[in-house]
């Protein structure tokens, strides 16, 4: 018998770890100060124990085992997509043979589904593409799906169809969500799905329905509202094909689910979990007979409402901790954007360290190799449990409303999506959302070039014509774009106001001070002029008027402040603005001496910078 490590130590109850907490805690609240309340709606405990696993029937199956928690394949390898527009075809089919050449394996083409695409160009698209080797997607699929499927299968059909892989994202609900309209009628539309299924027919692996979830995630929603809704799209199909004479198995077999995957890393782990699980208890109600059906085929695309114009380069950061995030809840293919994606087109550089991301995740980091890593983390366990919970929830909610169709046209879809929005946006503008480089720690040196100020002002908006919607549809933004409106505002002013950090007394204090006084006004594009610590106040208020800088902030710890701060105004005089960093205790003192601006932690960001740019004249 293998002996067991570790039987010299005595166990810990988890009633004696509460107890050193509280103790730690000193009188603070628990619950406040351990306790994360997230946006999905429940709450998260500073640690979980084994004994939390007890009551979660989901830990006791195996990878490939259903429901499929821990995947629906006996190994972890993943698809490698990187996806390019297919206007210009000939460099479309150039561009992804260069990058088939370098690791990727899936290829998306992104197509204009109301116009289709021509026979002539279709081939040129695919040329000396191997469709055996190679899966092939399009995107954009919608009125002439059909017709590009029936081309596809054409191509293919000398071809083995057990070893053709692909998809058309055909997703008349995506266009409802997106558009607030069908782009027939829901009628018209359905039938035309159906009639993409039935042409796709002999090629068992090219999936024909796209539910995309990340379009939710892209308009600001949580990761439970992400899951439940997409939940609900791919259960609608299910029902309404299923009434126009398709079988369960096949609609279910030909329902590719695309999901985002954002920086919050662990969450992002057990939503992927807890999707298999519910899709697959969905399709187990419907009694089809094929196990394969339940089984629910993930791509998964890395976050593009996080991605910022300025500092581009943390993009590349963001993308690859994502990545990890959807390799290790064992997706079936994973899309990493190219990190200059929001404010041009991807260059040959930016698609190489997109797809090498992922090339290092395989071949350096072996994450192909292990199923379901994550199997058996306490943390990991419980938040998928949670996440499961609060999902199917939602979902029964949207059933209660007649389904998916019902629900958006009531607005419940929605409202449910602005009110996650708002939060967020609240959240980012006190910076209780940090995103690197745009509401916290930008580049001081940074300006956008004319050409990239310009592609942001163009507002790219849906084309169907407003008059045909049966319901309001959800915004698509990214999280940063009021900072970066903020910002090019005063690029595009001319004004170039500076900020010059008036550091005194304490030197702990007034270094802390002038660091976050020069990140908060960096983040409105304000040049910063920073300084190490001025032996007088005196000195300090000299060289802010020889740098004519149209603010000066007052920078030291709060004893300070009384007695310096109204002699730095009076020296100051009207040549500057006069800024105090930090909430002190005489702060209404200096008020009534008509000291007025204050900047802390407890200012709305975003907010207090646009009164700024208004008394500067921006």
């Amino acid at each position: 018998m293998a002996e067991k490590l570790f039987t010299e130590f005595p166990e810990v109850s988890t009633q004696t770890w509460e107890e050193v907490i509280i103790k730690d805690l000193k009188g603070a609240d628990y619950e406040k100060k351990l306790v994360w309340r997230t946006m999905e709606g429940f709450n998260v405990r500073p640690y979980y124990r084994c004994e939390d696993l007890k009551n979660l029937k989901h830990v006791s199956y195996a990878p490939g085992q259903f429901p499929f928690v821990r995947g629906t394949k006996k190994d972890n390898n993943w698809k490698i997509r990187q996806d390019f527009c297919a206007k210009n075809v000939n460099d479309a089919n150039r561009k992804s043979l260069d990058v088939l050449m370098k690791g990727v394996d899936s290829i998306g083409f992104k197509i204009d589904g109301k116009k289709g695409i021509a026979q002539n160009d279709f081939d040129a698209l695919l040329h000396s593409i191997c469709l055996e080797a190679v899966e092939v997607n399009f995107t954009g699929g919608c009125c002439k799906t059909p017709e590009i499927v029936r081309m596809f299968v054409e191509k293919a059909k000398a071809l083995n169809p057990d070893e053709i892989y692909g998809s058309i994202d055909y997703s008349p609900l995506s266009g409802l969500t997106l558009c607030g309209s069908f782009c027939n009628s829901e009628e018209k539309d359905l039938e035309l799905l159906k009639e993409s299924v039935i042409a796709a027919k002999s090629l068992p692996h090219f999936r024909t329905i796209g539910v995309n979830g990340y379009i939710f995630h892209n308009a600001g929603s949580t990761v439970v509202q992400e899951l439940a809704f997409a939940l609900a799209m791919g259960n609608e199909y299910l029902a309404k094909l299923t009434d126009l004479g398709l079988s369960a198995d096949n609609t279910a077999k030909n329902i590719k689910f695309t999901f985002a995957v954002s920086s919050n890393y662990f969450m992002e782990i057990a939503k992927f979990r807890a999707a298999r699980m519910l899709w697959a208890y969905i399709v187990k109600a419907y009694e089809g007979t094929d196990e394969c059906a339940q089984k629910m085929y993930i791509h998964a695309k890395t976050s593009a409402w996080l991605q910022t114009v300025y500092d581009p380069y943390v993009n590349m950061l963001r993308g690859t901790t994502e990545s990890m995030s959807a390799a290790i809840a064992g997706v079936d293919s994973l899309e990493v954007l190219p990190f200059n994606k929001p404010f041009e087109q991807p260059t040959e550089f930016s698609n190489r360290i997109a797809h090498n991301v992922q090339i290092i995740l395989k071949e350096e980091s072996y994450f192909d190799k292990v199923v379901d890593p994550a199997a058996g983390s306490y943390y990991v366990e419980k938040l998928t449990s949670l996440i499961a919970g609060e999902a199917w929830k939602l979902f029964r909610a949207i059933e209660e409303k007649d389904g998916y169709v019902e629900a958006f046209k009531a607005g419940f879809i929605q409202e449910q999506v602005n009110a996650s929005a708002q939060k967020h946006n609240t959240n980012i503008d006190t910076r209780r959302e940090i995103i690197l480089g745009t509401n916290q720690y930008p580049n001081f040196n940074e300006t956008l070039t004319s050409d990239i100020r310009n592609s942001l002002s163009c507002n790219c908006s849906c084309d169907c014509s407003a008059e045909n919607r049966i319901a309001e549809p959800i915004k698509i933004y990214r999280a940063s774009e009021a900072f970066e409106a903020l910002r090019m505002k005063t690029e595009n002013s001319g004004l170039q106001p500076k900020a010059f950090m008036l550091t005194f007394g304490n030197l702990a204090m007034c270094r802390a001070r002038a660091q976050f006084s020069s990140n908060f006004f960096a983040c409105a594009g304000i040049r910063v002029i920073d300084n190490n610590r001025f032996a007088t106040v005196e000195e300090g208020v000299k060289a802010a008027l020889e740098s004519k800088a149209e603010i000066v902030v007052a920078c030291s710890s709060d004893d300070e402040y009384a007695e310096a701060v109204p002699q730095i105004a009076e020296l100051l005089g009207n040549n500057s603005m006069l800024v105090v960093a930090g909430a002190p205790a005489c702060e209404n003192e200096l008020r009534e001496k008509g000291i007025t601006h204050f900047i802390s932690v407890r200012n709305n960001v975003l907010e207090t910078l646009k009164q700024y740019q208004t008394e500067l004249g921006i």
